[in-house]
């Protein structure tokens, strides 16, 4: 009768295999925690990308304001000023030497924040930056806060009341909103809060320069209603966009059909994939805010950065011009950047690609799509 021989692994090898499959576990689990993301190197390519581009905008901002006709030695020293004076404050100046060489120097200096001195009011243009970007900054923060919430969920319930009697309203209403200028609706605001209608808010944004502007709310609201009034309108018309394509899509269709109730379908499948172009809707008002909204701060003469760089360009004074376009320019990049960085981080299909590919022209087309801002 023949043997049957089974090979068993003895009790001390077959508990060595069980740790050494720990072991396995515990490294492979330890490397996926210590992993870079993978979409790490996109983003050191669009830093440098980034980086590029504000290296353009520099080149371009400077050969810009040399090509004003001023001469900031006539500036400083005024029309009676002798021709022996302005060139000896020229060459003090550096404006005799070659324009790369001017370009170089002035370029080292902007890297540490020093932009030269105002020829106007003889400040330093970078604290003229700091303190009119600083009310900007709160103004946009105001705007921001109140206008994306607003259209975000009336986007969302717009999309869900498609064609009905509300949506159609709304739509017209922002139709309104759309075909009126911004100077227009501050304007009829100040027409309507500011004299005998609804005489309850200043007309004019006199913000005392030692206090911040959000100690000082009475002069606040005209400018952000009239932002909130202009930006509002053109993203809620984004998300509701988003949101009714969302809601066609297959995946939602399959989720109605699985029983899951309407109100899940929405918020859990619909709202996260709708995400991405209230992101970089978001980013195109940002960018259009951190502009100053130059027009609204002019009409109700809020110190903002728009405002500054209005009065700058009046007035020929070439050091706070750089300073505010560079600025304002490095922001925009800035904020581009992180829309994008946001955009990859919310859509898994790029967060887990080695190399995330955004759609070419997408702002453009989001901006196109929504009626632009």
């Amino acid at each position: 009768m023949a043997t049957i021989y089974s090979e068993q692994t003895p009790p001390a090898a077959q508990a060595s295999q069980t740790d050494d499959r720990a072991g396995e576990d515990t490294a492979h689990s330890l490397r996926q925690h210590l992993a870079l993301p993978t979409w790490l190197p996109w983003l050191g390519g669009r830093v440098l990308s980034g980086l590029a581009t504000a290296f353009v905008i520099s080149v371009l901002v400077f050969a810009a304001t040399q090509a004003l006709p001023s001469d900031p030695a006539r500036v400083i020293l005024g029309p009676d000023a002798t021709e022996d004076s302005i060139r000896i404050l020229q060459h003090q100046l550096g404006l005799d030497q070659p324009i790369l060489v001017q370009y170089a120097k002035w370029a080292g200096r902007a890297l540490t924040g020093e932009f030269g001195v105002s020829l106007d009011s003889n400040v330093p243009a970078g604290q003229i930056v700091a303190d009119r970007f600083a009310n900007s900054a709160v103004l946009m923060v105001v705007v921001l806060i109140l206008a994306v919430p607003i259209a975000f969920f009336g986007g969302v319930v717009l999309a869900i009341r498609r064609d009905s009697r509300v949506d159609s309203w709304t739509m017209n209403g922002i139709i309104l909103f759309k075909a009126l200028p911004g100077f227009v609706l501050a304007i009829g605001l100040i027409l309507l809060l500011s004299t005998t209608v609804f005489p309850i808010l200043p007309a004019v944004s006199l913000i005392d320069p030692s206090t911040s502007p959000f100690l000082q709310p009475v002069y606040l609201v005209l400018p952000a209603l009239t932002l909130i009034l202009t930006v509002a309108p053109f993203l809620l018309r984004l998300v509701r966009s988003a949101m009714i394509e969302t809601l066609e899509a297959d995946y939602v269709a399959a989720a109605r059909l699985r029983g899951i109730p309407e109100r899940c379908v929405v918020w859990h499948h619909a709202v996260p994939n709708a995400l991405v172009p209230v992101i970089q809707g978001i980013a195109l008002i940002s960018r259009m805010l951190l502009g100053g909204a130059l027009i609204v701060e002019v009409v109700f003469s809020y110190p903002g950065i728009g405002n500054a760089l209005n009065a700058a360009i009046e007035l020929r004074d070439v050091p706070v011009i750089q300073a505010i376009t560079l600025t304002m320019a490095v922001g925009v990049v800035l904020i581009n950047l992180l829309a994008d960085v946001a955009t990859v981080l919310v859509t898994p299909k790029l967060r887990t690609s080695s190399r995330p590919r955004l759609r070419a022209g997408t702002r453009a087309k989001l901006k196109l799509k929504a009626g632009g801002v």
